[in-house]
Order: C-alpha cells, then structure tokens, then sequence
C-alpha cells in the first residue's frame, strides 16, 4: 500500500497485514469441487498432506528438527555429557531417515499431483457446463429480442395505419370522445 501527501507525494510503501496465510487454498469453496464428506478418506488425505508438505511451516519445522538433531549429537551428548553421541557427525541415521522420508514425500507428491488433476478436472467439468448453460441462455436471448424487435416493427406499422386512417375519417389524433359519451354539438 503507498501512501501519499495532499500534494500527491508518495511518502512511503508499507506491507499491508495478510488476513489469512498466504499457504490457504480456497479451491474447496468452489461450486464445481467436491469437499468435505463428498470425498473418500484417501481423497481427504491427499487433501491434508499437500496442504502441510506444501506449506512453510512444514519447511521451517523440518529445518528446525535437522538442526536440533545436529546440535544435539555434535554438543550436547559430546561435550556436555561426555557420552558417545548416538549419531556422530556423518550423521547416517539422520541421513537413512532422510533417505526414507524423501521415498514417502514422492509417493505422496504423487498422490496430491493426482489429487490436484482431479479437481482441476472438476473445475473444466464445471466451466464447461456453465459455459453450455451460458451458450443457451444467450441463443434464447437472443431469439426473444428478434421476436421483440419484430413485435415492435409491427406495433409501429399498426400506428402508422391508425393515423392514415384517422386522417381518413377525419378525426385529429387525441380528441376522440370517451366510449358511451356523446360528443357535444358545436354551433355553426
């Protein structure tokens, strides 16, 4: 957001407060997209998953666990315990675990990717049938205002017959006296 002077001067930009993380998806709010208990618990878990593995908190809290481990085994059990830490320094156990995270996080990338066509496919279906329906709704408009624009060249021809057959009949548009009324005799 910047800020201006009454003279129009830009004073400063400041950074504006995000109501809602910047991580929210807003996709199951869609009309088109099946939520909730529509979906099976595979679908709801593939669901939770994308959204926490997908996530900077998730980032943050797994650098965190890493540094923890690593100050944990180099000073903690080495220098301030005096006992043989249980994953020295190559860290092989920190990397095995690594190593099987990174084969569970793939099949799980995998699981949300497909999870992610799927409402995406969700949403083309519901575009599409909302275009079908639009598509419809402009053909019958557009077929009442030809029958509109028809009704009204027919209404202006039968005006236009009214006033030659007045002139005809010799009356004056608008002075025609009220049915059932006798006009009053004028004097000659």
């Amino acid at each position: 957001m910047v800020r201006r002077s009454a003279a129009g001067d830009t004073w400063c930009a400041t950074i504006s407060h995000m109501e809602t993380p910047a991580w929210t998806t807003h996709w199951h709010k869609h009309p088109g997209v099946r939520s909730g208990e529509q979906l099976s618990l595979g679908e709801r878990s593939a669901d939770r998953m994308r959204n926490m593995m997908g996530s900077w908190p998730f980032v943050f809290s797994f650098f965190a666990i890493m540094i923890v481990w690593a100050l944990t085994n180099t000073f903690f059990y080495v220098h301030v315990l005096h006992h043989k830490a249980f994953d020295p320094y190559p860290y092989i156990l920190l990397n095995l675990f690594l190593s099987m995270l990174a084969g569970v996080q793939a099949a799980a990338l995998l699981i949300a990717a497909k999870r992610a066509d799927s409402i995406s496919s969700e949403i083309a279906i519901h575009t599409e049938k909302n275009t079908d329906d639009i598509k419809t709704l402009l053909a019958e408009n557009t077929e009442l205002t030809t029958e509109v624009k028809k009704n009204t060249d027919l209404l202006e021809e039968i005006h236009l017959h009214l006033a030659n057959i007045s002139k005809k009949v010799g009356a004056e548009m608008g002075n025609f006296p009220p049915r059932g009324v006798t006009p009053p005799v004028q004097p000659k």
